[in-house]
């Protein structure tokens, strides 16, 4: 993984999670109920985090940071925080996809992995 596919991957995260809470901030709050416009708040919080983790690790420009890392959010933030988006949006039409609900704490899993593999990487 180069420094500039973490930068773009970082970049393309956060632009999309400025997007999706706009979007949560301005029209979805007409149509979810409070408990899955927390839900999808989540989502967005945690896209963003990560994004800026992506976005550090790719300006940092080290080499000795594992490639897991990378992969380790970047697939976290996809099956987190879009699982709960499907999760929200599905459950608002009434027709929720129950299958999505066991991909969110791999998701999530995923994203934890990726901080234990950045604290070995420290020590």
């Amino acid at each position: 993984m180069t420094p500039q596919i973490s930068i773009a991957t970082g970049a393309l995260f956060g632009m999309l999670a400025v997007i999706f809470g706009a979007f949560g901030a301005h029209f979805l709050k007409k149509t979810l109920n409070t408990n899955q416009l927390q839900s999808f708040e989540t989502g967005v919080k945690y896209q963003m985090y990560h994004a800026i983790v992506l976005l550090v690790i790719g300006l940092s420009n080290n080499a000795m940071i594992p490639t897991t890392v990378y992969w380790c959010f970047t697939l976290g933030i996809i099956l987190f925080s879009f699982s709960i988006y499907g999760l929200v949006f599905s459950d608002s039409k009434g027709k929720k996809l129950k299958f999505l609900g066991p991909i969110t704490p791999v998701g999530g899993l995923l994203l934890v992995v990726g901080w234990g593999l950045l604290l070995v990487y420290a020590i």
